[in-house]
């Protein structure tokens, strides 16, 4: 393995002198820098990772808790565009990322918190967990830094994206599209959905939209089966809705086919809408409306603010990042 004695012997140099050029100190001139780096890569040097965390007591490693119910993992559109983003910007900084174990049945295994203390992680960021699991409560109340997506604790920094402005310019389109009868089938119980629901009920009231209570149904996110039986219900009733809206695009698939399946036409007989805006529903036909988030605008943010705790801990304020998005008007809202 090559040492920077090594390099300094190739160079001529001291070691101490190949130690700032690697690191990158101010008090050496650039020329002599990228001789000594050219010659480090050209002799294969690559620093010993547990000899720099003993220097800068950092790895430059930070933890990924990810666990969704369905189990879906990065095929989740959503956020797999998310810690696409966070994933990019975190190694254009010099770290590298490791995605913290989940449970395993009948399996001994570390908690999150243990898990992350035993990488070292110098931070973690976490998305699509259940918040409230107290695994996840311990590792959020522990010392090492922390971002969450989509969710708020107290003292942390949080990266949202903006569901309420977001339901509200969706059903204020609907109803400039002529809907007076509008109906939803929202996720199931988190954050996110008390944000959208009460988003939903208060722009409703705001344009003077009677919303009766067999207009709000539930189904999980992303859970297409659930949501076709759902939207099966609301055809079902005596006085349907002209446009039904689903908690993500997923669900609107699932509700589009139960449509289908009783032979009528979207949007000409009913309109639908979505949520998210992942890239499969634009290129359907006919084309999703829905709200398109900003998935990497939330993982860049996410991956600046926990480098910043890293690096600055002192310095970095702790707020909530609210991202906001886009409609697409798309072609499943039929203008009455």
């Amino acid at each position: 393995m090559v040492s920077m004695k090594d390099i300094s012997v190739a160079c001529g140099v001291s070691i101490a002198t190949v130690s700032k050029a690697l690191n990158n100190h101010r008090d050496i001139g650039e020329e002599t820098k990228t001789h000594i780096r050219q010659v480090a890569k050209e002799m294969g040097y690559s620093p010993n990772s547990a000899a720099k965390a003993l220097k800068t007591n950092r790895t430059n490693n930070v933890g990924v808790l990810f666990v969704d119910d369905d189990q879906s993992g990065l095929t989740h559109d959503y956020f797999a565009y998310v810690l696409d983003s966070f994933k990019r910007t975190v190694e254009n900084r010099g770290y590298d990322i490791t995605f913290i174990n989940a449970s395993r049945d009948g399996v001994r295994r570390m908690s999150y918190l243990e898990h992350s203390r035993y990488r070292g992680f110098d931070g973690v960021v976490i998305a699509c967990v259940n918040f409230y699991d107290p695994e996840v409560e311990e590792l959020v109340k522990s010392d090492i830094p922390v971002v969450t997506i989509d969710h708020v604790f107290h003292d942390r920094i949080s990266i949202l994206s903006d569901n309420i402005n977001g339901m509200k310019e969706l059903l204020t389109y609907i109803y400039q599209q002529g809907h007076r009868k509008v109906a939803y089938i929202h996720g199931a119980k988190s954050s996110v959905t008390q944000s959208r629901l009460s988003s939903f009920y208060h722009t409703a009231e705001e344009l003077g939209l009677k919303i009766p209570d067999s207009y709000i149904l539930e189904s999980p996110y992303r859970d297409a089966k659930t949501a076709y039986r759902m939207t099966e219900k609301l055809l079902g009733l005596k006085n349907p809705p002209t446009c039904i809206c689903y908690a993500d695009d997923f669900s609107a698939f699932g509700g589009m086919s139960a449509i289908k399946e009783r032979g009528l036409r979207i949007p000409e007989d009913i309109s639908v809408a979505g949520y998210d805006g992942i890239p499969v529903g634009r290129h359907m036909e006919p084309q999703l409306t829905t709200i398109k988030q900003d998935t990497a605008s939330l993982g860049r943010l996410a991956a600046e603010k926990l480098i910043s705790l890293i690096e600055r801990p002192k310095s970095t304020i702790i707020e909530q990042v609210v991202v906001g998005g886009e409609i697409l008007s798309g072609r499943t809202v039929k203008k009455l």
